[in-house]
């Protein structure tokens, strides 16, 4: 019976509970429908202090919503410099590389426009010769205190032989030493191993242009009462019949009284060089 009862005073508890919960809400509604009622009075009254505190209250809402709205603002333009900076960065990178490519492109036709006249030069000088001359492009350039060497890309099968004569443009620079099928090895004028036969002109001595490396040249077994004076050119003398007659080398300089010969062609400045076919032991 005691079990009942205190069931029932339970439910009570709970149902009383749940109409005091109704009755407030009922008044809360009751309270923001009196409150809007006023604010809409007031919002139609033209009283100076009402429309001061109108105004005030405006503002601070305003202000507010300003305030609150910097934030997303400010990331939103954060984010768009950002992206704007990477784009630059993007657009530099690929007008870098553009550029590069294009000086790449300048280059190489700059290049191309360079050997293109060196050939044209070669071409020339083989049509104007009486003589059979084969061109060839320096691979290695061996230079050392004494010792002065070609390395070029033709050899035997291109029919050249030991002891032809190798001209740059007109000028003689040396002799092949060393044929293998695809290359050549030419003993450079200025090499220490270098003796040729020349001619002096006009005094028309004859002597031996000796190599002396990074030295000058010098002439040698000369006569005793030689006439030679500087700015004479010299020549191959064809002694022997090894080398043509009459192909420039250099010319006199004077120094310390000792006859020295400066080369017409700048050996370190040599690219293509022509063979004289027409020359060998």
């Amino acid at each position: 019976m005691e079990y009942g009862t205190s069931r029932d005073d339970v439910g009570i508890s709970i149902r009383s509970a749940l109409l005091k919960k109704e009755t407030k809400q009922k008044f809360s509604l009751l309270v923001l429908i009196i409150f809007s009622v006023v604010l809409l009075f007031l919002e139609s009254l033209n009283w100076k202090y009402v429309n001061q505190i109108r105004s005030l209250t405006k503002d601070t809402i305003y202000r507010g919503s300003l305030l609150t709205s910097f934030p997303g603002k400010g990331f939103k333009s954060a984010l768009n410099s950002s992206g704007e900076h990477i784009n630059l960065f993007k657009k530099y990178q690929k007008l870098k590389k553009e550029n590069i490519e294009l000086k790449n492109n300048i280059f190489k036709s700059n290049y191309l426009e360079l050997e293109n006249s060196q050939l044209r030069k070669l071409i020339d000088e083989q049509v104007i010769s009486s003589t059979n001359y084969i061109s060839a492009r320096v691979m290695l350039d061996k230079q050392s205190p004494y010792l002065n060497s070609f390395i070029i890309n033709s050899g035997g099968n291109k029919n050249i032989k030991n002891g032809m004569a190798v001209l740059h443009e007109k000028n003689f620079i040396g002799r092949i030493v060393d044929v293998n099928y695809f290359s050549s090895r030419i003993l450079l004028v200025s090499d220490l191993n270098s003796k040729i036969a020349v001619i002096v002109e006009p005094s028309g001595n004859h002597a031996i242009l000796s190599g002396h490396g990074e030295n000058l040249p010098t002439l040698e077994y000369l006569p005793k009462n030689l006439n030679i004076k500087e700015g004479n050119k010299v020549y191959t003398s064809g002694k022997e019949g090894i080398f043509p007659t009459g192909v420039p080398i250099g010319e006199v300089k004077i120094e310390n009284k000792q006859i020295k010969v400066i080369l017409l062609s700048d050996l370190n400045q040599i690219t293509f060089v022509n063979i004289d076919v027409g020359t060998s032991n």
